[in-house]
């Protein structure tokens, strides 16, 4: 999924490079660091020492953050497609089960500026290491977590840990990446968020049906260390990169400048409600497609975030919508095909929850790439900040949705959370759709 992720700082600290998907499809960073004129020529880079395409090094550059993109987005959301077998496995009710989702994109989206300044400081790739491998391991633990107390507190550690890669990981790309091969380096490592998040969910429901969702869990853990240690291997040294000083004062400044911007808030409020009924749908949608009337397997459910694929031409024809007929017309339409989405699951045919499934993915991706384009062309200053913001908002929005649509589920079922979404979007259609 095109996330805007964070890099060097405007105004003297740390800060996120947007990725503008309403644009292009993958955009390129809009801030990077300046070469260091004493930086030493690398037989794989252009004359100024950045890597081309079609080198060495930037295809090993590429492999890389592919691999680590790929492990990050598996970890993240490994337990979502098992909740209804941890349900059963620790005797938990949708709502408890949910929290081991919360728990770590909440974590990751408070870990983000911390860890974007940590990287300011001690260097991308250190930071990107740390936090794949350091994630990686916490996982090998999760599966022998006895209780929910325990399962929660490690899944808030690996988002507090895998924090450091969307926060860096645009940054190391600006800064070593030669800017017309930028675009498609950028590309590669959205491909990598997305088969992650996606086979996570998939592998994971297969797994489990045939041996737990302990050893599922396990699988994944296996899967993401391997990525961490092709990570190490393969990620060219950072020859573009200059440390600096932790200033949070001046980041505390530039968000608070960000903040008290109504425009900056409405599209942070827009991505954060889309990501709610995002949340909400995906993570219930397990517990209605096992229980009657339609009794699906662990790994039909795991199958059936394919849907998730959708969001891939959705987001990419976003750019195109938005130009054709405007943001908020883009708006309108991303919010009209979530809303019918939501109803037509209603619908007893399984064929029907599939379809309005496909159109809530479709519809929160379009709304999620035009807001998050949005946001770097609607600030004045400290672009990267106001993205960062929106990054974090975005990842509070799917802590809550999860939490609160599971919850809903287990008082009233489907209906209830059904209801919870369309609140959300509701809420989002004033946030977005309100002229200036």
């Amino acid at each position: 999924m095109p996330l805007p992720c964070i890099g060097r700082m405007e105004s003297g600290g740390p800060s996120v490079v947007a990725m503008n998907p309403a644009d292009t499809g993958s955009a390129a960073p809009t801030a990077g660091a300046t070469a260091r004129p004493d930086a030493p020529a690398s037989p794989a880079a252009d004359d100024d020492g950045r890597l081309r395409a079609g080198t060495s090094g930037y295809r090993r550059a590429n492999l890389a953050l592919f691999a680590a993109g790929l492990a990050t987005f598996a970890l993240l959301y490994s337990t979502q497609a098992l909740l209804p077998a941890l349900s059963a496995g620790l005797r938990l009710s949708p709502a408890q089960a949910s929290l081991t989702v919360s728990a770590s994109t909440g974590a990751l989206a408070l870990a983000l500026l911390p860890a974007s300044a940590l990287s300011e400081k001690y260097g991308r790739t250190q930071v990107m290491t740390a936090s794949v491998f350091s994630a990686s391991l916490l996982a090998l633990a999760v599966p022998f977590a006895p209780n929910l107390a325990t399962l929660v507190a490690l899944r808030a550690l690996q988002g507090v840990a895998l924090a450091g890669l969307p926060a860096t990981a645009m940054a190391y790309l600006a800064e070593e990446v030669h800017p017309a091969a930028v675009p498609s380096a950028i590309g590669l490592y959205v491909a990598g968020n997305s088969i992650g998040g996606m086979s996570s969910r998939v592998a994971g429901g297969a797994i489990a049906q045939a041996y737990g969702w302990r050893t599922a869990l396990f699988a994944v853990g296996l899967t993401a260390l391997a990525c961490a240690v092709v990570f190490r291997a393969l990620a060219p040294r950072a020859r573009h990169f200059s440390p600096g000083p932790i200033s949070p004062a001046a980041l505390g400044r530039t968000v608070a400048g960000h903040l008290r911007d109504a425009r900056l808030r409405r599209l942070y409020a827009v991505g954060m409600l889309f990501m709610a009924v995002f949340g909400a749908v995906y993570t219930v949608l397990g517990y209605r497609l096992t229980a009657a009337p339609y009794a699906l397997s662990q790994s039909a459910v795991g199958a059936v975030f394919l849907v998730y694929l959708v969001g891939t031409g959705t987001s990419a024809a976003s750019g195109a919508l938005s130009a054709r007929i405007g943001r908020r017309g883009a708006f309108a339409v991303a919010l009209a095909l979530c809303a019918g989405g939501l109803l037509l699951t209603l619908a007893g045919p399984l064929v029907a929850v599939l379809l309005g499934l496909v159109l809530v993915t479709g519809g929160f991706f379009i709304g999620h790439a035009v807001a998050s384009g949005a946001v770097s062309r609607t600030a004045r200053t400290g672009r990267a900040q106001a993205s960062a913001l929106y990054l974090t908002a975005y990842y509070i929005g799917n802590s809550l949705g999860g939490t609160l649509g599971a919850s809903a589920y287990h008082r009233a079922g489907w209906p209830a959370t059904t209801v919870l979404a369309l609140a959300a979007l509701a809420l989002a259609a004033t946030a977005a759709l309100r002229r200036p």
